[in-house]
């Protein structure tokens, strides 16, 4: 059965290029009506201009679909705010948020101003957040809501010269997370893309060659998907150049010290068993690691729980 989105209302930031773009052609393509916000500015986030979002909106439209062009700076709550309102005054609702807006200010850490590590975190990290608080409460009263918030390699792996954007991308996991376990009594369901492809973002970073194979619309499917009926929760899926994945914070089983260990020594001289992978697992939230930790010291006291 193919996935569709008809009845559905969407809201995709930074849709005037690249990723957004696509996700927003796609989405559309299937039946939703698409909010393709876009505030148009420079890849750094200077500027700003309607006019990349309206050139998205007239595709839509020539191919039959229904859309409209919003200029918000997701780093604006207010105007992000109102975007969210004419959305669900014009269409009744917004059912599905894909936060995608971005921008780079790379440089080294010891280069990088603190006014270029604040504006990239308002920008991807406080813009998401402020996407989905603006549709939550909708989403919560409608007990149904789908949400893609948008990381990156850089923040889960790490990059040379993007401390800023690593934080960032690295934030909107724990706040994916926490999202995916508040939405779950109101079926709204919250899950992360992590992609790579060929943008005015990467333009510069990869060879010719590459670029060729990493079109935008590759990364579309997984972010469909995770706005789809069916989709799961609490999912970072990586996606590039047609491969898809799904990645995993994991923990190893650790290693429970007697007291008399308690020290950097006794870390040091367990080390190689306390970093064993081999039976590393996803715990699925913060008590669970907090419950393995006081099962292990409770067997080492043979005290019964």
């Amino acid at each position: 059965m193919a996935i569709r989105f008809d009845g559905r209302v969407a809201i995709v930031t930074g849709a005037g290029n690249g990723l957004g773009r696509a996700h927003a052609l796609g989405l559309a393509s299937r039946g939703a009506k698409v909010v393709v916000n876009d505030f148009g500015g420079a890849r750094d986030g200077s500027g700003g201009s309607l006019s990349p979002a309206e050139a998205v909106v007239e595709e839509i439209r020539k191919a039959g679909g229904t859309a409209m062009a919003d200029g918000a700076d997701v780093s604006n709550f207010e105007q992000v705010t109102a975007m969210v309102e004419r959305a669900t005054k014009e269409w009744g609702s917004v059912d599905l948020v894909c936060a995608n807006a971005g921008i780079l200010r790379d440089k080294s850490f010891g280069k990088m101003e603190a006014a270029d590590f604040q504006k990239v975190l308002d920008v991807h990290l406080v813009g998401t957040f402020y996407c989905c608080k603006a549709a939550w409460a909708g989403m919560r009263d409608r007990s149904y809501g789908r949400i893609v918030l948008t990381t990156s390699s850089s923040g889960l792996y790490g990059n040379f010269g993007q401390a800023n954007y690593g934080a960032a991308k690295s934030g909107m996991v724990g706040l994916m997370n926490v999202l995916a376990e508040e939405g779950r009594k109101s079926d709204i369901r919250v899950n992360i893309i992590s992609p790579t492809a060929a943008t005015r973002m990467t333009e510069e970073l990869l060879p010719p060659q590459a670029l060729q194979l990493m079109k935008p619309n590759a990364i579309t499917p997984a972010v469909e998907y995770m706005l789809s009926e069916d989709a799961p929760t609490r999912t970072i899926m990586g996606a590039g150049a047609g491969s898809f994945a799904v990645i995993k914070i994991v923990e190893s089983e650790g290693v429970n010290l007697p007291e008399s260990e308690w020290t950097p020594d006794g870390v040091a001289a367990h080390f190689a068993e306390i970093s064993d992978m081999s039976k590393a697992k996803a715990l699925q939230g913060a008590f669970e690691q907090t419950q393995k930790y006081v099962a292990q010291a409770a067997a080492r006291a043979g005290v019964k729980l």
